[in-house]
């Protein structure tokens, strides 16, 4: 690092932040686009580098500035005045108590923090944007925007004002929200983003915070929004939306009578070929179809996802396997058979398109009739990514055809007298 910043450059931030941060909260340097966007969850050191930020730019220390530029009028922007002064600046990773020499005076009265070079920050908040109508800035600070209650006035009015110094400059931190803004944030490619996940954190966080949280909330849209920094969200097409999955998962696995493992196998057995789709899934006694596992393989070869089909069917003491034959057909079955010819292989061949025939399982999820013993977070991004045209950027629903055939196969019933089975005894 001393070489990128030079001998003087160095001595500058001998002691400070910037030398023992994590790389991934490097600032904004030269060449890069002029707004940086940090998504991340809880604790994972968002408002700290925010700060870090704030009182470098303050102060003109490299890499944060180029040239030691100071950029003396700074915008504060968070939800309202009281949270930017209460995580901001006086947070216990706020501006005042990181900084560990030259720290600001705030003025409480006057809504501002003053450096000793003469360096201003301006607080102001999402409630009022008519507020940022009239100052100008040469850097800013959005915290938490995702939750802003005006979220796009007052961000728009905040760009007019930014028009100060030869590069003016933005760092938005904020745990991830489906919101417009955010969409067009990180569709905008003038925009650089970085997603900042908890366990980079570790260090910095109360022993066992991750430990816990994870438990309660790991693989739920709250715990991948609220701790990984993930945007999740819905497309308008979908057949499935976040609220459906949400509601069909369980915590403990009825007994249930057959279980089936449902293979989708990719067109061919090239590496850039698409994945083979393994779901399993149970029926239980009320008639409600459980998902157990999803064993999708990525890119494998023939050999490969048949035997990863056959583990998962005697891991789950299963019925049978049925897989899709309209890309390969006898040779799906005997590939499988290859790997275990005692394992029972129903051959099923399509004859509707993919949208028609997820329909049906799409309904018995609104009607609570289709349960998830378990998280399965590829398998439910692909539900809710699944529209008319197939998924975002063309890929192939591989794991949501192999869902549809499980579900297809258990729903009418199937043949004979099945065992009652309780998964995990």
């Amino acid at each position: 690092m001393h070489r990128e910043l030079g001998l003087r450059g160095a001595r500058l931030v001998d002691g400070e932040w910037l030398c023992f941060a994590r790389e991934q909260q490097y600032p904004l340097l030269l060449g890069e686009p002029p707004i940086w966007l940090v998504s991340g969850g809880r604790g994972a050191g968002k408002t700290r580098l925010g700060a870090e930020w704030v009182n470098a730019v303050a102060r003109g220390l490299p890499p944060f500035t180029q040239g030691r530029r100071v950029h003396e009028r700074i915008a504060l922007v968070g939800e309202t005045l009281g949270d930017v002064r209460e995580v901001m600046i006086e947070g216990p990773s706020g501006i005042l108590a990181t900084a560990r020499k030259n720290r600001a005076r705030y003025e409480p009265s006057r809504r501002r923090l003053i450096w000793e070079n003469g360096a201003v920050a301006q607080v102001f908040s999402s409630e009022d944007p008519e507020s940022l109508r009239g100052p100008q800035f040469h850097a800013a600070w959005c915290d938490e925007l995702a939750k802003w209650k005006n979220a796009e006035a007052t961000f728009d009015m905040l760009q007019f004002g930014l028009r100060l110094g030869a590069l003016p400059r933005q760092i938005i931190t904020t745990t991830p929200r489906p919101t417009r803004l955010m969409k067009r944030l990180m569709a905008d490619p003038s925009v650089k983003v970085s997603r900042f996940a908890k366990a980079g954190n570790m260090k910095n966080l109360a022993p066992g915070f991750i430990a816990t949280l994870s438990q309660r909330y790991g693989g739920t849209r709250l715990g991948r929004q609220e701790l990984d920094g993930e945007l999740i969200d819905d497309r308008e097409d979908a057949l499935w939306t976040r609220a459906h999955v949400e509601a069909a998962h369980v915590e403990a696995v009825p007994a249930l009578g057959r279980i089936v493992v449902a293979v989708d196998p990719p067109a061919s057995a090239r590496k850039s070929s698409d994945a083979c789709g393994i779901v399993a899934a149970g029926l239980d006694f009320q008639g409600k179809v459980v998902v157990l596992a999803d064993a999708t393989v990525m890119a494998a070869r023939p050999q490969d996802w048949a035997q990863a089909a056959v583990n998962l069917f005697h891991r789950l003491e299963a019925d049978c396997i049925v897989a899709e034959v309209n890309q390969g057909g006898d040779m799906v079955s005997a590939v499988i058979r290859a790997q275990d010819a005692s394992v029972p292989v129903r051959a099923v061949r399509a004859r509707r398109g993919k949208w028609t025939r997820a329909e049906p399982v799409a309904m018995l999820y609104q009607q609570h009739h289709v349960l998830h013993a378990g998280r399965f977070a590829a398998l439910e991004d692909e539900m809710c990514d699944f529209g008319r045209d197939g998924l975002s950027g063309g890929r192939s629903p591989d794991r949501v055809d192999a869902l549809v055939w499980a579900v297809s196969e258990l729903v009418p019933g199937g043949t004979g007298e099945p065992k009652i089975r309780m998964i995990g005894e």
